[in-house]
């Protein structure tokens, strides 16, 4: 890509540089197992109480017990709820696994090579996940390649903004301090790949076998990321 006006990557994890089965067979799981003893440990953590108090609010039952707090996070989880509060006990939680090393970074092998290939060509990396910054830097910073957050610029989760609004892609733009058509983004959700083209980005979708791709959706489509090379050089601003 060095020969285009590409000068960042702003990718996805789940689907894209991750395998999603990793995080709904595994990362979920482990999380909602252990939420009520990590949440009964650390409940005077100030972090932990903060979660727990914006749940309740999201929630509108501010008179929620912790126990009932709890099972209504384990309800999220269930959901695939997008909630700030509960990626923050999630991230808190899978640290654990990862430091004991229960837990390892699930990472794709192509995404592993390019991603280090594009960094030394002299391109930034972001990452933008609706799992916290922390989960994100754990995931990878523990993989079977090394620790890759070193290869990155900046992590960005729900406090940037919905991922399926065209304004989070804008604030993104905005702290890579590069105008949005030289930032391409990666997904395999074509909602999120709109708003990021509607934010005047580049996109790609990826679609390892696991994405489910309206058809006529408009965005180039890469099983890998060795495909994305050639398939930037179509792009236009």
């Amino acid at each position: 890509m060095t020969n285009h006006p590409i000068r960042a990557v702003l990718t996805d994890i789940e689907g894209t540089t991750s395998s999603i089965s990793f995080v709904k067979d595994v990362l979920f799981p482990y999380a909602r197992q252990r939420l009520a003893g990590y949440v009964a440990e650390h409940a005077d953590d100030p972090t932990v109480k903060a979660a727990l108090t914006e749940a309740r609010v999201l929630a509108g039952r501010a008179d929620l017990s912790q126990d009932e707090t709890v099972a209504l996070l384990q309800s999220w989880i269930d959901a695939d709820r997008k909630a700030t509060p509960l990626k923050t006990l999630q991230g808190l939680i899978w640290e654990d696994g990862y430091r004991s090393g229960t837990l390892k970074g699930d990472l794709y092998p192509d995404a592993a090579e390019f991603l280090a290939r594009w960094r030394n060509e002299g391109l930034s990396l972001y990452v933008y996940s609706s799992g916290s910054v922390l989960a994100q830097k754990l995931i990878f910073g523990h993989t079977e390649f090394g620790d890759l957050t070193i290869l990155f610029s900046g992590f960005f989760d729900t406090l940037v903004g919905a991922k399926t609004d065209h304004a989070s892609y804008a604030a993104i733009a905005e702290v890579a301090d590069l105008p949005p058509f030289r930032i391409l983004f990666l997904s395999d959700n074509t909602a999120e790949l709109d708003a990021a083209r509607e934010a005047g980005m580049m996109t790609i979708a990826l679609d390892r076998g696991e994405a489910v791709l309206p058809e006529g959706h408009g965005h180039p489509v890469a099983r890998d990321f060795s495909e994305i090379d050639a398939l930037a050089g179509t792009l236009k601003a």
